[in-house]
């Protein structure tokens, strides 16, 4: 059974039943703890009482700085949304490992963002180096994937729609909650990957609801794919796709075929009128809940509560 590891100010903790033991480890980085797992092991057997989770703070599991890679269009429903048909050709992107932030903190919108969506994703944290040119099967995951954790890929529309530019979309500082935990895997939970059910509401309201059957490339196979050209380490963080429901969402086909007929300036303008009258997009003071589990609690990746804010 897989076992949740907590980080805060304070250092690692094994959680069990919403309560905490101190890992004794001088690990600092993930990539550190996950060298250490005998230590994990031994707070997570431990019969000790340990500290409520409700009074610890957490941090993001995944420390910084890593390589932060992530898959575009990976969900049926999210390329229904998109406006895409037929064979969508997978696609990696990068995020600045500086837009981690933790389970709780706020996410904070730059003042020149007005299209703030959010896409909860099912992040992958690399437990061993997957070398350029590596074959990954599904028998192979466990392997090179020690675990998973909750993450949000924020995106500010308005900057990659108009510049093209996924990774400044993507990378402003806090535009990647990740946690609270990092689920550390056994062989055998890597088959209940395909349960594994993401959801994300906004000030209680659902906006996405999907399982990774939803999901068009699966983890081995986007292993193998990324390992084409991109070395991962121990620690690395892959961000698996979106499910349908973000606030972005293609417009209707007339309304395509007449903005392809506009110059690039004009047909920007018009399309941003009309987005301006989408309420889904992210507001200061909203209130953003994501979790990831599997629908018997045997993975489950924990919360996050994430307030949205205008920067100062």
């Amino acid at each position: 059974m897989s076992t949740n590891v907590l980080r805060t100010p304070d250092g690692w903790w094994a959680v069990r039943n919403e309560r905490a033991v101190r890992i004794e480890t001088k690990a600092v980085t993930t990539a550190e703890l996950l060298a250490d797992r005998a230590a994990v092991q031994e707070a997570a057997a431990s019969g000790e009482r340990g500290t409520p989770v409700a009074d610890l703070v957490a941090l993001p599991p995944v420390t910084t700085p890593c390589r932060v890679v992530a898959q575009m269009v990976n969900y049926r429903s999210h390329a229904k949304d998109s406006g895409f048909t037929g064979d969508i050709p997978p696609t990696f992107f990068r995020k600045a490992s500086g837009s981690v932030s933790g389970p709780h903190d706020t996410i904070v919108r730059p003042t020149h963002v007005n299209f703030l969506d959010y896409e909860v994703e099912l992040g992958l944290v690399m437990g061993a180096t997957l070398p350029v040119g590596t074959v990954v099967e599904e028998q192979d995951l466990p392997s090179y994937v020690a675990g998973l954790v909750l993450t949000n890929d924020v995106s500010a529309r308005d900057v990659q729609l108009t510049k093209t530019q996924f990774y400044e979309s993507k990378s402003y500082p806090t535009f990647t909650p990740t946690g609270p935990y990092l689920a550390l895997l056994e062989p055998e939970d890597f088959d209940r990957l395909i349960d594994l059910r993401l959801r994300l509401s906004v000030n209680g309201v659902t906006r996405q609801d999907r399982t990774l059957a939803d999901m068009i490339v699966r983890p081995a196979q986007a292993l193998t794919l990324l390992a084409r050209f991109q070395t991962l380490d121990p620690g690395d963080l892959l961000l698996t796709g979106t499910p349908g429901g973000t606030a972005l969402k293609a417009p209707p086909k007339p309304v395509e075929k007449i903005a392809a007929l506009l110059p690039p300036a004009l047909k920007w303008k018009a399309f941003f009128n009309g987005q301006a009258k989408n309420p889904l997009y992210l507001r200061d003071g909203d209130l953003v809940t994501a979790s990831i589990a599997t629908p018997d609690g045997r993975i489950d990746l924990g919360e996050q509560r994430t307030a949205v804010g205008a920067a100062t």
